[in-house]
């Protein structure tokens, strides 16, 4: 039985031009070497699995090779390239700051520094995870690191640049490694996969490429995994049920069902997603990748920027077609909302099927229809009529408004003249029905219950639907009772207020309930929306409004805020307001 060697190890880049995805950083080090400026101590920084210690040791093996080839690469074949490769070469030492990193660490390692080469010119030190080094180790290392001897050379490695000290900083240069593309990964392992005779899928290797995330030890590692799954031939359905990835076919039925406004098969198709394990949080993020996508291939110019196989890639292309702009935006930003909701939801199973029943009910001509409202209002045209001779019966009403939720040419004249008219209506009730959310698809609506149910009235009120007429005698009691309620608040000021007097009724319904300051009067306006759905709907007469007029303080004869209170008091007294400053006083 012979020992197995991991693909990592197997398949190491032993020339700067077997490197994967770092050819700006290889082609400079290599210019380097051929013009002999080569600097005292390099950094190689960078994410997990991209080279920086593999690009150290083949500085270090080039630098001191004896017959460089033409492409300035090491011939593997001399005495110092040979010791290297047994490694046991007198010119290349190594460190491990992990496990290495006190003072006497670094001692030893500048007294090292002062024996000369014994074959070669050059001494190499790689000091690997050096951001591991003490900051006592990190202070004995400067002097060396500054001035070190003509023969020596450092190269540092590290994944976590800012735990170095600035001072080291500024003796190295820095080479930043940055993240392995996935289509180089894809690529290298297609390589490895000749070589190893092994049949492969191109989207399976893109799906090895996108969960190494820029690492290709990462990559490389899944890739040995799935040679052990099965040793004949790596396949995308194999790919993604071993790393447990949620296969791409289900986004696109999703958004095909979608697109038709099927909203059971859409739950339908969740539900079997979550029969498999996946998580809810997981897929609601996957589909707005999958939007993302389908975005970015609706111009040709842009399709490089996903990372899948040429199969998928097409898929993207013909489903791009078949999108519109704006319900792939809408429906971006309902992902959005579930993703950021998920957490603090107590049903998240529910988020999530109410944000897909959303992307179903979007129109695939153009979203969701923002301007619904608008045609809301115009079927209510009738309902504001400030003409007393034009009359509208409750049964026409409701097929106006049937009508506005089904898609309409452009207005008519008509149609024009009673927007115009609408607009002279009230506007407090235009305002409400406005910003109300009445739609017919919306499920805030269904979400906001409150809000609904008193633009409800809102509209009840303009109608003069159960207008019930009613006395002071029923209207005082139901006050009084409203009263407990601001009580029960700790609004005291206030409850103090509705116990001492009472509103006045007008012909029109209209309470006139007059108060002494703004203060109260915008503490009233706050109150105003829960008191008035209390009144109609006790007094079963939707068409009661009240206002809050404001009256001289002369004429008040009860103070009841302490701002009124200390208003009163400076008026007698005028030198309160000088003793409240010196003191730093607060009126409450």
């Amino acid at each position: 039985m012979t020992n197995f060697i991991v693909s990592a190890r197997k398949y190491r880049p032993q020339t700067f031009d077997t490197v994967v995805g770092q050819q700006s950083i290889t082609n400079t080090l290599k210019n380097a070497i051929i013009n002999n400026h080569l600097a005292q101590a390099f950094l190689f920084c960078g994410p997990r699995g991209v080279g920086k210690t593999t690009c150290a040791r083949i500085l270090a093996k080039t630098i001191n090779c004896l017959n460089l080839s033409e492409a300035t690469e090491a011939c593997n074949a001399c005495e110092s390239c040979t010791s290297f490769n047994e490694q046991h070469s007198f010119n290349i030492h190594e460190l491990d700051a992990a496990s290495n990193n006190s003072v006497e660490d670094i001692r030893n390692l500048v007294e090292q520094v002062r024996i000369p080469p014994q074959v070669g010119d050059r001494k190499i030190y790689i000091i690997d995870e050096v951001h591991m080094l003490s900051q006592a180790a990190f202070n004995a290392f400067l002097k060396t690191l500054e001035e070190p001897p003509a023969h020596a050379i450092f190269i540092l490695a590290t994944t976590e640049k800012h735990k170095i000290i600035p001072t080291i900083l500024s003796r190295c240069q820095i080479f930043d490694f940055k993240r392995i593309q996935v289509e180089d990964v894809a690529k290298h392992l297609g390589e490895i996969c000749k070589q190893e005779n092994i049949e492969f899928e191109s989207d399976a290797l893109h799906i090895i490429g996108q969960k190494a995330d820029g690492a290709l030890r990462d990559g490389l590692s899944i890739f040995d995994r799935m040679v052990s799954f099965n040793q004949a031939k790596i396949t995308y359905k194999d790919t993604i049920e071993n790393l447990n990835i949620l296969d791409y076919d289900y986004y696109f039925k999703v958004i095909d069902q979608a697109l038709q406004q099927d909203i059971p098969s859409t739950l339908l198709t969740f539900n079997d997603i979550l029969k498999k394990g996946f998580d809810g949080h997981n897929f609601i993020n996957g589909l707005a990748e999958h939007l993302r996508n389908v975005l970015v291939c609706k111009n040709p110019k842009t399709v490089e920027l996903i990372e899948v196989g040429d199969t998928i890639k097409t898929k993207y292309v013909t489903q791009s077609q078949n999108c519109n702009q704006d319900f792939i935006l809408r429906a971006l930003e309902l992902c959005n909302e579930c993703d950021v909701q998920y957490k603090s939801s107590r049903n998240q199973r529910l988020l999530i099927e109410l944000g897909l029943m959303q992307i179903c009910s979007l129109s695939s001509e153009g979203g969701l229809k923002k301007k619904r409202h608008k045609s809301f209002i115009i079927a209510h045209t009738s309902l504001h009529k400030t003409n007393s001779k034009q009359t509208v019966s409750p049964s026409s009403i409701k097929e106006q408004i049937n009508h506005s939720y089904t898609q309409r040419p452009e207005p008519t004249k008509a149609e024009k003249s009673q927007k115009a008219k609408l607009k002279k209506a009230n506007p407090a009730i235009l305002n409400k029905i406005k910003t109300s959310g009445l739609s017919g698809l919306s499920i805030n609506q269904f979400l906001n219950k409150k809000e609904t149910e008193e633009s409800e009235l809102e509209i009840k009120a303009a109608t003069g639907e159960s207008r019930s007429d009613f006395r002071e005698d029923q209207l005082n009691p139901l006050w009084l009772e409203y009263a407990k309620t601001i009580e029960n608040k700790g609004k005291i000021s206030l409850f103090r207020l509705f116990s001492q007097q009472f509103p006045k009724i007008d012909n029109n319904y209209l309470l006139h309930f007059p108060v002494e300051s703004q203060a109260l009067a915008e503490d009233l306006q706050a109150e105003k929306p829960e008191l008035l759905t209390f009144l109609r709907k006790s007094l079963n007469n939707y068409g009661i409004n009240i206002d809050f007029p404001v009256v001289a303080v002369e004429e008040s004869k009860t103070l009841y805020t302490p701002q009124d209170k200390y208003k009163h008091m400076v008026e007698k007294h005028p030198k309160l307001m000088y003793l409240k400053k010196l003191l730093d006083l607060d009126l409450n």
